[in-house]
């Protein structure tokens, strides 16, 4: 698969998880419980972490939520994960910083949104407050601009500025530019406040897919900062993880982008560990990153009107997503397997021998006989009414074979 060059940066270390530059691109997410709730937070993060986000971010709006951070990092631990955990901070982050000095310590980087820190103040006294906290505790920062809470001022003079032009701009891309300038403004500010610029992290927060795309690829013309990608409302289901994909994939593409977070709207009592995962396939599909064995699977055609070969892959899919947290310690590599669950014979055959291991079932209306391709060789024919378990045996012995240390071991011997 070709190689993406990702754009040169500044590496940041978040509570020792390298973002920026040659390290991997990293994914992270956001719980929903009340932040003051520590055990309905402590069981999110780690429901999230165990879905595999590397850094999850928790609400920090009031006292009680700031008297909870310590005891949910410590909790986290307990509970074996060292995930990182972020604090987003609006309006009032200058003041819980200063006054729960534990809680500015125990959180492993703070977001900060410029346009909602000073907000109704003619200085930048609290962003000034907050980032110097920061300093102190020699925290990271990520200086998150976001166009629903845009620096009005900023936004303002920069139209007016505009109106005054022979050929102004059209006012989207004022508001596009407003927001650069903003982050690159208050990263400045944070500098001079005593950050380093391997303490910063940027983003430019909008909620429209093309929107996304422009801004951040003017951001990342006209700077080295880490940049963290994402919609800042993506939506619910369908649209989006569509509208997610269809904005991070050019900028991820491109080189652009350390850090995403896909912002998905969950069900009621939906899953939150959707967006995780999300955030992991669309890494995957384009190469960028591998997390869990893939599986391919014929959409069903005219051929195909039995359920059986779905069913299969479900149950297939529903088996690696169970097993890879106990895989991934013990098989190192098998997050790169490819499966094939192939409904009839046009492509079956040929899908199957291009992954390690593809199976093939007839079509329509026939006796279940599949045959079975290990590494492009036919190994065996699968019949009767248990080849889901049979399926799944080979699939352990081939993990175990390939991926285990005696595994491996046997195979550089022959």
């Amino acid at each position: 698969m070709p190689q993406i060059h990702r754009r040169k940066t500044v590496t940041v270390n978040v509570g020792g998880v390298r973002v920026g530059s040659d390290a991997p691109v990293v994914v992270q997410s956001m719980t929903n419980t009340d932040t003051a709730d520590i055990e309905s937070t402590i069981q999110q993060v780690a429901a999230l972490a165990r879905a595999g986000s590397e850094m999850v971010r928790i609400t920090v709006n009031n006292d009680d939520a700031a008297r909870a951070v310590p005891y949910i990092v410590e909790g986290i631990a307990k509970k074996g994960w060292s995930t990182p955990i972020i604090g987003d901070f609006h309006y009032n982050g200058h003041l819980l910083l200063k006054k729960y000095p534990d809680c500015a310590k125990a959180l492993a980087k703070y977001r900060i949104n410029p346009g909602n820190v000073s907000i109704g103040r003619k200085d930048d006294d609290n962003f000034r407050t907050m980032v110097e906290c920061a300093v102190q505790n020699q925290k990271p920062v990520r200086i998150g601009v976001n166009w629903g809470s845009l620096d009005q001022a900023l936004l303002t003079r920069m139209m007016d500025q505009n109106s005054k032009l022979a050929q102004p701009l059209d006012a989207r891309d004022v508001m596009m530019e407003a927001m650069v300038v903003s982050a690159l403004d208050n990263a400045a500010a944070a500098e001079r406040y005593g950050l380093r610029r391997d303490q910063i992290l940027l983003s430019a927060k909008v909620s429209g897919v093309r929107d996304l795309i422009d801004v951040y690829t003017s951001l990342a013309a006209r700077c080295d900062y880490t940049l963290h990608l994402g919609l800042t409302e993506a939506g619910m289901g369908m649209k989006g993880i569509v509208a997610s994909t269809a904005g991070l994939a050019p900028l991820l593409l491109a080189g652009i982008g350390d850090t995403i977070r896909v912002s998905l709207t969950p069900a009621p009592g939906g899953d939150r560990s959707e967006e995780v995962l999300t955030a992991q396939q669309i890494l995957q599909s384009l190469g960028i990153r591998s997390f869990a064995p893939q599986v391919t699977a014929c959409p069903g055609c005219g051929r195909t009107t039995s359920t059986y070969f779905q069913e299969l892959a479900q149950q297939v899919q529903g088996y690696l997503r169970e097993s890879m947290p106990e895989w991934k310690k013990i098989y190192p590599g098998v997050e790169e397997m490819k499966l094939a669950v192939m409904g009839c014979i046009v492509n079956g055959p040929g899908e199957s021998k291009h992954a390690n291991i593809g199976i093939s079932l007839p079509g329509t209306f026939e006796d279940p006989v599949a045959p079975v391709y290990v590494d492009g060789k036919l190994s065996t024919t699968l019949r009767g009414d248990n080849i889901v378990n049979e399926f799944k045996a080979i699939l352990d012995h081939y993990v175990e074979s390939h991926y285990g240390k005696a595994g491996k071991e046997e195979l550089v011997g022959a």
